[in-house]
């Protein structure tokens, strides 16, 4: 039951992670006005706080409950995982600070710089290989016996 719960708690958070990181990148343009600017730090909130969820969720899956934890340590796939979000985690940082920059604009045009999309494509870009790793590392794929 436990474990049941946990997976739903992460999955759960994955769609909030990827759904705001979608919304991020439907809403980014060259140039934006202070509502987006507010609106779209709104959504990396979200980003942020999902991103730690799933985090959380997924030590403890991986420390806490289901297979045992060595299932996974020792096994490259789920490190490539496990460093893709890093990554992804990473990358946001820059489009994170801008949007927190400009939370408050009353401004009417907010330049964006070139690399927030292109950091926001990347990350996005990311997110779609995670899934497959996840999926090959809990099948044991990359397990040497």
């Amino acid at each position: 039951m436990l474990y049941t719960l946990f997976r739903y708690l992460h999955f759960l958070a994955i769609f909030v992670f990827a759904g705001s990181l979608v919304i991020e990148n439907m809403a980014i343009k060259p140039k934006i006005n202070g509502e987006d600017a507010r609106n779209i730090a709104k959504v990396d909130a979200a980003y942020g706080i999902s991103a730690v969820l799933v985090f959380a969720m997924g030590l403890v899956l991986w420390l806490g409950v289901g297979k045992p934890s060595e299932f996974y340590t020792d096994n490259p796939v789920f490190q490539g995982k496990i460093l893709l979000f890093i990554v992804i985690v990473l990358v946001s940082t820059y489009p994170t600070s801008f949007f927190i920059k400009h939370r408050n604009s009353e401004s009417e045009a907010i330049k964006v710089p070139r690399m927030v999309p292109i950091l926001l494509k990347l990350e996005l870009i990311a997110l779609i290989v995670i899934p497959v790793l996840a999926f090959m590392a809990a099948q044991g794929i990359g397990i040497t016996p």
